[in-house]
């Protein structure tokens, strides 16, 4: 793919993004509203920032459709946060296809935009999972017997 087809991919998925949290922030109040205010501004200046890149390398920026598919339509706090949360997977997936283009400006815009929808998706979770191949983080259970003294610390 070239840099202007990856700059489409990822304007698509800025449009969808745009799409989804003006339905989650329709569709709930209070800081969950805000929150989802909050992120859809940010994919709207996103949204923009990327026309304005394809206008540069020549290209015409792709329309929005006029509706996008949701794997669910939140009517709860837990599915518009799920939804939110699987719209940030699907932008930063998008943005990291970008950062494999040759231009460095380009890189660098993708890989601040992958930042910042990380850390939005883990804004609305509940808990943060394990990195992929590794286990939760587990709490060890103590070795040594009560009233043990604890080991020191070898000198050198």
């Amino acid at each position: 793919m070239s840099t202007l087809d990856d700059l489409q991919q990822t304007l698509a998925a800025e449009h969808a993004a745009v799409y989804a949290y003006g339905l989650i922030a329709a569709r709930t109040t209070g800081s969950l509203r805000s929150a989802a205010t909050t992120a859809y501004n940010a994919h709207r200046a996103r949204r923009d920032q990327l026309r304005v890149m394809i206008r540069e390398r020549g290209g015409a920026p792709r329309e929005a459709a006029a509706s996008y598919a949701v794997p669910v339509t939140p009517g709860s706090a837990a599915e518009a946060t799920r939804l939110a949360v699987h719209v940030e997977e699907g932008v930063t997936a998008a943005y990291l296809q970008l950062a494999a283009t040759a231009e460095v400006a380009v890189r660098e815009r993708a890989a601040l935009a992958m930042q910042e929808s990380v850390i939005r998706a883990y804004g609305f979770r509940a808990e943060i999972p394990a990195l992929p191949g590794l286990r939760p983080a587990v709490t060890p259970e103590p070795t040594a017997k009560s009233g043990s003294p604890a080991p020191t610390p070898a000198t050198g």
